[in-house]
């Protein structure tokens, strides 16, 4: 504290040093009054500062409008989770380009703009997606009542936030836990849901735009849901490949399920169980996922029936069903008895709609129990929201 006090007297007597050198330096004896000198004066007017950009702009009808001020761009387009098309943005006088879309259902879309071919955040919109290179912008259009992932005044739990040495992967790692409201003042011990993101995310997204953490604070609110942990992984545990490796996507693909798995299986699950009140039988853990996660939970939880009882995908990626998911399917009354379900959905204009239709049929070839939607909606999260949703109330009641 005297260091501190030393420290700003001395500042001040800087100051009053300087103010007394600048008053001796215009004495009066060489003053422009009497010398007759005209004082210059800076009559430069200050730049004008653009009007800064709203951009989005949701109107009261639901209809949004894009901005982005760039004066030298060629071509400018947004696109989002809404639709597949992208629309073109004009431009006016002053660069500052813009489009309005129609009417958007309420909902949380990620979007982004393509200037002359590249991707962007929106500069004006400071919700961006969690993602390992961010490109993405996140937009809310609010409806007349709120909806299941919105924030609601209803009892909530808590999202922790760790930072853990992998020693499977030899390198630190993010995870993102969700316990349940009164996890902290009960000695409950509760059911676990391990839950996956697509490729590009992070351990982040599943809250930050999933919104996991409200979706289920309303279910269990509504009495939907059974109270349960929820733990969110980065999914991309194997160490970048360079572009110029050659190595095909289904090779990238195998290698990561296998770091990913060992990490699940060696360092997260024994730091949960050891650090949150879980229940550590297969009968109360479940794992599921979406797109990339979505292969993840069907490979590795199909493969380790001993260890989760609960499985879903999510408009999943599994390229080669059979090399996949081979000991499930070479014991198919095994996997029955020991499955408490197998949960897939696909919207019907998602990319992967095919895939995740063979998975289906080898599934019913085999006479492996399990419930397979077909949905309206893309490869998006506003699909995603919802199968989670829809997924959550079916786990940790009786066999289906």
């Amino acid at each position: 504290m005297k260091k501190q006090t030393i420290l700003v007297s001395s500042f001040v007597l800087v100051l009053s040093l300087s103010g007394i050198v600048r008053a001796q330096s215009t004495a009066p004896s060489e003053s422009p009054a009497k010398t007759g000198e005209a004082k210059p004066v800076n009559t430069a007017s200050p730049r004008p500062q653009p009007a800064p950009v709203i951009s989005p702009e949701v109107h009261p009808d639901r209809r949004v409008t894009f901005r982005l001020r760039a004066p030298n761009a060629k071509e400018i387009s947004v696109s989002g989770e809404w639709g597949k098309d992208k629309k073109a943005m004009s431009r006016d006088e002053e660069g500052l380009w813009s489009v309005t879309t129609e009417p958007l259902e309420p909902d949380l879309y990620g979007y982004s703009f393509s200037v002359d071919g590249l991707q962007m955040l929106d500069p004006g919109n400071s919700s961006v997606k969690p993602m390992r290179s961010p490109r993405t912008s996140v937009l809310e259009v609010p409806g007349n009542s709120p909806s299941l992932h919105d924030f609601q005044p209803v009892p909530h739990g808590t999202v922790r936030i760790h930072s853990y040495q992998s020693k499977s992967l030899g390198k630190k790692r993010g995870l993102y836990v969700y316990t349940p409201p009164l996890y902290d003042q009960t000695t409950t011990r509760y059911p676990v849901l391990y839950l996956f993101h697509g490729s590009g995310d992070n351990e982040v997204t599943w809250t930050a735009l999933g919104r996991a953490h409200l979706i289920l604070d309303n279910l269990l609110a509504q009495r939907k849901a059974k109270p349960m942990v929820i733990v969110m992984m980065d999914g991309h545990a194997a160490p970048p490949v360079s572009p110029t490796s050659g190595a095909a996507n289904t090779d990238m693909r195998s290698r990561n399920i296998e770091y990913f798995e060992r990490d699940l299986l060696e360092d997260v699950v024994p730091f949960v169980e050891s650090n949150y009140r879980v229940r550590n039988d297969r009968s109360n853990r479940a794992i599921a996922g979406l797109s990339m996660g979505g292969g993840q939970s069907l490979t590795i939880g199909l493969d380790h029936l001993d260890l989760f009882a609960w499985v879903g995908g999510f408009s999943s990626s599994v390229p080669n069903p059979e090399t996949a998911l081979t000991k499930a399917l070479a014991d198919p009354q095994g996997t029955n008895g020991k499955l408490k379900l197998l949960w897939i959905a696909c919207g019907k204009e998602d990319f992967l709609l095919k895939n995740n239709e063979q998975l289906a049929e080898l599934l019913k070839v085999k006479g492996i129990e399990h419930a397979f939607l077909r949905t309206e909606g893309n490869h998006s999260w506003p699909v995603w929201r919802r199968y989670l949703a829809e997924f959550v109330p079916l786990l940790f009641t009786q066999k289906q």
